[in-house]
């Protein structure tokens, strides 16, 4: 069962594109995801209650996984909602974000003393190569958004760093209670920013009320939970290769619901990526 995770991960993280497309004309990016939050917490925080599940010990793992939260749901969720919400395409935005696992590539040698080898290095080159087949078609539309660039660059630092940082400091803890302290102070901090910034403008429509059960269930819930259990399980080059399948798999979906076209140099790219991620999880 468990060497389904990773599959099951990227087809569950693909989808939040396809939930941001559907919630985010009927609210602001900051308030969709503060209610996002606001629901799993209550949710996480029965659940743990009722299992009684175990919470940290030292104050110290409290600080750590809270970090993580920070870095992986406040920085890199709140940078790709707010760069959508402003136009830039979703393919653009996946493609930045996919440098995500050569740059972790590189942190991972030099904050976990993970050794990269020469073959998964070649897969990370051809796992950026495929993503950027399969969304060169974007680039067009994103010809005038170079701005709105600023917003998915920190997402990519948020996702990076987070999947580091909990890799080296809070690989394990409980997933239940470990959910509620990673988004408590997500939550503040996107509290204070649509203070700032925002109205809390949402209209509760029926496409806004499924996307955000669909990401409050299926992304914060199922995905993450998924998600820190690789990185617990895993080394962090394998586990960030994975999101250089995020793209193709949203592309599919896309194709799916949408019906956006699939080119035959997107079907090129889809088939050199995951190449590359397998030449990556094969060299251990």
């Amino acid at each position: 069962m468990q060497r389904l995770y990773p599959f099951l991960f990227v087809f569950l993280w693909s989808t939040g594109f396809i939930g941001a497309k559907y919630g985010l004309p009927d609210a602001e990016p900051l308030s969709f995801l503060l209610a996002r939050y606001g629901l799993v917490i209550g949710l996480m925080l029965v659940i743990a209650l009722a299992t009684r599940a175990p919470w940290p010990k030292q104050p110290m793992q409290w600080l750590h996984i809270g970090v993580s939260g920070l870095l992986v749901h406040a920085v890199y969720l709140g940078g790709v909602f707010i760069a959508i919400k402003h136009g830039l395409p979703a393919g653009v935005t996946a493609l930045v974000v996919g440098m995500q696992p050569l740059l972790t590539a590189v942190g991972a040698g030099w904050l976990l003393g993970e050794k990269v080898v020469g073959r998964q290095w070649a897969g990370l080159g051809l796992g950026l190569v495929g993503v950027a087949l399969v969304v060169s078609g974007k680039f067009g539309e994103a010809a005038a958004l170079g701005p709105m660039l600023l917003p998915a660059l920190v997402a990519l630092l948020g996702i990076t760093i987070g999947t580091l940082y909990q890799k080296r400091f809070c690989a394990s803890f409980d997933l239940r209670t470990g959910s509620v302290i990673q988004f408590v102070p997500t939550a503040m901090v996107t509290a204070l920013a649509v203070a700032v910034f925002e109205d809390f403008h949402i209209a509760w429509t029926g496409d806004f009320i499924f996307a955000l059960g669909w990401l409050v269930l299926v992304l914060s819930i199922g995905a993450i939970s998924l998600l820190n259990l690789l990185i617990r399980s895993g080394s962090a080059v394998n586990v960030a290769s994975l999101f250089y399948l995020t793209p193709l798999s949203t592309a599919l979906i896309a194709f799916a619901v949408f019906g956006e076209k699939l080119t035959l140099t997107a079907g090129l790219g889809m088939l050199i990526a995951v190449s590359g991620v397998y030449l990556v999880a094969r060299s251990k």
